[in-house]
């Protein structure tokens, strides 16, 4: 009897919580924080931009909007971008100022809701791959200048697709105790002691760029792992690198010029060439930045605190032709009849430097994650007048070829023992 008596105990208590959570949950989910805070320091755009407009377009474009709202061949903004998670497939939605699919009704509170704290116009939570919980840090007058600038554009009528998710995530109230988890509705706040350069850089990384989400690892609720904070990532098949300081895994040993021409065209020579999501990042964002903010950036990363995870970047080893799968003459044979035509024997790009292969980290991974969606997929990056475009090879190639040809290029120009079979490679298509 006195076991069953507490067993009832432990059960009323258990609902108390759970109940107690979830009002808990509930009452917060709407609330954005200090909605009315003073604008910090650090926030807004660069004082040489005094057009109003201006000044929200050079917002959107450090917030990256158009990265994850404009589908490949789709009207700028209108959504429709394909993002495949573990738990199934969502796809962005149209915010502009169409009044039937965009955001055309919502008030300025009901914008700044959505970017403090995670909901749309009518209160639903919004799922967290839109990266509300980095852009909770934003201050009010910025959110505006975004909103006041997508309302300028022309509209767009483009009904939202149906997410394809699996039970529960196909239903949006679980989100709710997500956010009670793991959404600090904080502003920025600048720190004491710090650069007004090294402020600036964390606005920019921690709030508009919103680095984190995809060069931090997340834990098994999908919630960023702040104590391991751009320690480097997985994200839709590409590897997100460690960009801390650390020497060895990250950005610690590359010089301040190198990190600055990276960001601000896509490429550092002997270090790295920008495809995938980060093309995406360099074309539709980074590269619009003043070189006073892309400096910034540079002064920020400078001091993140080093990990350790993540592709190692040591000294290469001598170049060979030796590849892991024991088919040597095939990578060979396929670089040559394929790639030479870009990529010089010597690491070096034949037309454009953008093409070299020495040094970069994309080839002394030796799973050759990166390498390997570029050879399937192709890549290509448009940094002012340039258009760099390399062709995909994924209908050309079978598993087997993938395969030796990307285990060749780890050894040849990474000098590292390339470990890539033909079942990842079946995996990454």
């Amino acid at each position: 009897m006195k076991i069953g008596r507490l067993l009832g105990v432990l059960v009323i208590l258990v609902l108390l919580g759970v109940l107690g959570f979830g009002a808990y949950a509930l009452l917060t989910v709407r609330n954005g924080g200090e909605d009315q805070a003073l604008q910090p320091a650090g926030a807004g755009a660069p004082a040489s931009i005094t057009d109003a407009l201006a000044r929200g377009e050079y917002l959107a474009r450090a917030a990256d909007c158009a990265a994850c709202h404009t589908a490949p061949g789709g009207q700028p903004y209108a959504g429709g971008v394909a993002f495949k998670l573990p738990m199934g497939t969502l796809y962005s939605t149209n915010i502009t100022a169409d009044k039937e699919t965009g955001i055309g009704t919502w008030s300025d509170d009901d914008f700044v809701r959505a970017l403090h704290a995670g909901v749309n116009k009518q209160g639903r939570p919004l799922y967290p791959a839109f990266p509300y919980t980095s852009y909770t840090a934003l201050s009010r007058e910025d959110i505006l200048a975004i909103k006041a600038y997508l309302f300028s554009l022309p509209t767009v009528h483009a009904p939202a697709r149906s997410n394809d998710l699996a039970f529960p995530y196909n239903h949006r109230w679980t989100i709710t105790f997500w956010n009670a988890l793991f959404l600090k509705k904080q502003r920025f706040v600048p720190e004491q002691g710090k650069s007004a350069a090294w402020n600036r850089g964390a606005y920019l990384a921690t709030a508009l760029g919103h680095c984190s989400e995809c060069h931090t690892p997340r834990n098994g609720a999908l919630a960023l792992k702040m104590g391991e904070d751009l320690g480097g990532a997985e994200l839709q098949g590409w590897t997100a690198y460690n960009i801390t300081s650390d020497k060895d895994h990250g950005i610690g040993a590359w010089s301040d010029q190198e990190l600055a021409e990276y960001l601000a065209t896509g490429h550092a020579a002997g270090r790295g060439t920008a495809s995938g999501p980060m093309g995406e990042v360099i074309e539709n964002s980074l590269q619009y930045l003043t070189p006073e903010d892309i400096s910034a950036l540079v002064a920020y990363l400078r001091e993140v605190k080093p990990q350790q995870g993540g592709v190692a970047v040591p000294a290469p080893a001598a170049t060979g032709s030796s590849s892991a799968n024991g088919t040597p003459a095939l990578g060979e044979q396929l670089f040559v009849g394929a790639c030479a035509g870009c990529h010089l024997e010597n690491g070096q790009g034949r037309q454009t430097d953008y093409a070299s292969l020495a040094g970069l980290r994309s080839v002394r991974d030796p799973h050759a994650s990166n390498l390997t969606q570029v050879i399937l997929h192709g890549s290509q990056l448009r940094v002012g007048a340039q258009h760099v475009f390399m062709p995909s090879f994924g209908r050309a190639y079978s598993d087997a070829e993938i395969a030796a040809l990307s285990n060749y290029v780890v050894n040849h120009f990474g000098g590292q023992q390339g470990t890539l079979s033909v079942e990842d490679v079946a995996k990454r298509r």
